[in-house]
């Protein structure tokens, strides 16, 4: 085999390396995040008649619970798929919304799909501070002399200069 057949071969094998790296990249990720309940259980919970503590030995500890009453809790669950750098794919979503009475019995229970999810646009605005508005090296320059020994704590003494 001579040089140039040698250096062929490399650059062929290069280039078959490089291709199946670039392919194996773009294979699709899957994630799952939260825990599917099974619609056997979830049945199970019927309104009237089942307790806070009933519905956590059923179901487990709530995702989510709603911050002041605490009357309803949220079990949150998808499914989502990402190939490569693209915005990840919601494949599957669940979301159980168990409501209480007063009383502390199931009031209400919801299963919400992915049917029932909206698209929320972020706001742009940007809330303004005051205070000066400094550049990278008058930052630099301003922290010079903020370290010194003087500002230090004396360690044989422990109090502040």
């Amino acid at each position: 085999m001579n040089k140039n057949q040698k250096t062929k071969s490399y650059t062929k094998f290069l280039v078959i390396i490089l291709l199946a790296l670039c392919i194996s990249s773009c294979e699709s990720k899957k994630h799952t995040r939260g825990n599917f309940l099974d619609p056997e259980k979830v049945v199970d919970i019927r309104p009237g008649e089942v307790s806070r503590d009933e519905v956590i030995e059923i179901l487990g500890s709530p995702s989510s619970v709603t911050p002041f009453t605490s009357n309803t809790w949220y079990y949150i669950s998808q499914h989502t798929k990402t190939i490569a750098f693209f915005e990840p794919e919601v494949i599957k979503r669940q979301v159980v919304v168990v409501s209480f009475d007063k009383g502390g019995k199931v009031s209400s229970i919801e299963t919400l799909g992915l049917e029932h999810g909206q698209k929320i646009t972020p706001v742009a605005r940007k809330t303004l501070t005051h205070g000066n508005k400094l550049t990278v090296l008058e930052q630099l320059v301003g922290n010079l002399n903020r370290f010194s020994k003087k500002n230090a704590y004396r360690n044989d003494e422990n109090e502040l200069p």
